[in-house]
């Protein structure tokens, strides 16, 4: 595979629980001075009782992607998911034809993420642009889980939690020209 350094497109997959948006999180603090646009997601618990899922985009914005009770047509196992509140924020979040982002991060690219027909789109385009991607990737998965995964010049890491701190490094390191071009 030619990986291409300029406009990688990085994806991070594992298990759940890996450590996946851990890796993300620590990722984008250690390029501290790059504008990044996108959103990571993170599990709602009560009680230790996984109960849903959030998300947030890097200008601040938060929202329910999925919680078990809401109703509705769009479902991944128990849970509901709120397809019109996550395109309202995600989709602008990776417009990049209309931001200074040097780096857009999606995490994630999953089944809850894929019901939206909008951030399929706007996901393609943003492969297919010259604008660097860090990603995360459901392990398993067809449509467009699979195609990222085979996208050209696309990068591919298994993260596991033993290899979680040598991933990030490494994907730093990757992405570490980014704040050379910040400093310009």
């Amino acid at each position: 595979m030619n990986f291409n350094t300029k406009s990688p497109k990085i994806l991070l997959t594992g298990l759940p629980g890996c450590g996946k948006t851990t890796a993300i999180i620590k990722i984008v603090a250690n390029l501290k001075d790059v504008k990044t646009a996108g959103f990571y997601t993170q599990e709602i618990r009560q009680n230790r009782k996984r109960k849903g899922f959030r998300w947030t985009t890097f200008d601040g914005a938060s929202g329910i992607l999925a919680r078990l009770d809401i109703k509705g047509p769009f479902r991944v196992g128990k849970y509901g998911v709120d397809v019109a509140g996550f395109q309202k924020a995600a989709i602008p979040a990776l417009d990049f034809e209309h931001t200074d982002a040097q780096l857009f991060v999606l995490d994630e690219i999953g089944k809850m993420e894929c019901l939206s027909d909008k951030f399929v789109i706007a996901v393609r385009r943003l492969f297919a642009s010259d604008r660097p991607v860090l990603a995360t990737v459901a392990q398993k998965g067809h449509g467009l889980i699979a195609e990222v995964k085979n996208f050209p010049q696309t990068k591919l890491l298994k993260l596991t939690p033993q290899t979680r701190d040598k991933t990030i490094t490494e994907v730093s390191q990757i992405l570490s020209f980014l704040k050379k071009t910040s400093q310009l």
